[in-house]
């Protein structure tokens, strides 16, 4: 048990308002970690901040545009200075959007990328310093099995484009950073309820995609990520940077 006890650890959680960043947060802190919730809306993090904290643990949260640099900064030496380290990054904010390619505007293109990959860069490189002169860090990013496959019957490109490159991020930031004693690791989730995917993982046509191209042929359940964030976080993985593991009821097998 002690190889994924996370006591006397420090988390970040960004995206942490809803959906996934939730039940990372949760995951973390049952394994005994603190944990700093970062998101934009206030009201929401209040609410995860309370779940948290009953499970006996630290947890602060901190309103914060991870696309903002200045307001990142901000948000570093507020949760530096609350814990003293920050020992977990999770860098889970992201966005999604289904226009086709051939119409989809540069304001559409750019708020993707801006936000599931170049937030992945800031973030990791704000928090990367104080791990660096720590010489301890476990950092894993949130991709996608569109970090590796496209998709019939959704236009995804920006989505694809963005997720492909953390992949890539996350496997030079690992090999930039070995030498400091820091993990870089992400996971790669199919289809799970959350915020993102409600409007549509309900509806009858992708249920019958799922049945098509999942061999387990459903959606993810909650709690069915959380194994591979502990692990990943955990002096469990002190061997493991660089990689994509991909949660998808064996999608991208086929």
């Amino acid at each position: 048990m002690s190889l994924f006890d996370l006591t006397g650890k420090s988390a970040v959680v960004t995206g942490a308002s809803s959906g996934l960043g939730v039940q990372f947060a949760l995951a973390l802190a049952r394994q005994g970690a603190d944990v700093a919730l970062m998101a934009r809306r206030v009201d929401k993090l209040e609410s995860v901040k309370k779940e948290v904290e009953a499970l006996g643990v630290r947890c602060i949260a901190v309103p914060c545009d991870v696309t903002k640099t200045d307001e990142l900064k901000k948000a570093v030496q507020q949760i530096e200075g609350a814990f003293g380290k920050v020992d977990i990054l999770v860098n889970n904010a992201g966005t999604a959007g289904s226009t086709p390619a051939e119409d989809q505007s540069d304001d559409e293109w750019k708020r993707i990328i801006d936000l599931n990959l170049n937030s992945v860069y800031y973030v990791s490189r704000e928090f990367g310093k104080g791990m660096i002169a720590r010489k301890y860090g476990k950092i894993i990013n949130i991709g996608s099995i569109h970090s590796t496959v496209g998709m019939t019957g959704f236009s995804l490109s920006g989505y694809c484009a963005s997720k492909g490159g953390v992949v890539m991020l996350t496997k030079e930031l690992a090999n930039e950073w070995a030498k400091h004693n820091i993990t870089v690791n992400a996971i790669g989730p199919a289809y799970f309820p959350s915020e993102m995917t409600d409007a549509f993982v309900d509806d009858p046509g992708f249920k019958q995609i799922l049945a098509t191209y999942c061999p387990m042929k459903r959606a993810g359940r909650p709690g069915e990520l959380d194994g591979a964030l502990v692990y990943f976080a955990s002096d469990a993985s002190s061997y493991t940077t660089g990689q994509l593991l991909t949660i998808d009821g064996g999608w991208t097998t086929i």
